[in-house]
């Protein structure tokens, strides 16, 4: 059989910054995101099984997502912790979430942190083909951890 692709679109909201940008998106400013997970694999074979047909249950890809992403980062503040700023302590004084990282919280390096969250979580035979990230309703970004950069 030949290797299919399957595509489940996720939504949350999320603010963040970008310290130093030469632009707007230096202040605090929030998006509503559409992540699209696509994972690839060859439908299972097993006649009468619950999943036979399927790379992956739509509903275990989600619960997937949702427990490694969406759940920590929807309604957030997404902020860098080697930013010197008073803003993240005082954010948490309000008790708001606060979702702190190691990198600029560029779409671009959002893509390959979520890449690195999925795939040890994807069962066997099934491979993560390509994440989009959209940002705003004209800009994405998209990652294929099948294919790296050399």
């Amino acid at each position: 059989m030949a290797l299919l692709t399957l595509t489940k679109r996720f939504s949350f909201e999320m603010a963040h910054l970008l310290p130093n940008y030469n632009g707007l998106c230096k202040n605090l400013h929030g998006h509503s995101y559409k992540l699209d997970v696509c994972v690839s694999g060859e439908p299972k074979q097993e006649t009468g099984s619950a999943d036979e047909g399927m790379i992956i249950d739509f509903k275990d890809l989600k619960k997937i997502i949702n427990l490694s992403i969406i759940e920590k980062i929807d309604h957030s503040v997404l902020l860098n912790t080697n930013t010197d700023f008073a803003l993240i302590e005082v954010l948490k004084k309000q008790q708001l979430k606060v979702f702190e990282v190691d990198f600029r919280p560029t779409t671009e390096n959002l893509l390959a942190h979520f890449s690195n969250l999925i795939i040890p979580n994807l069962p066997q035979g099934v491979t993560l083909h390509c994440l989009r990230l959209q940002e705003t309703e004209g800009s994405f970004a998209e990652i294929f951890p099948e294919n790296p950069l050399q």
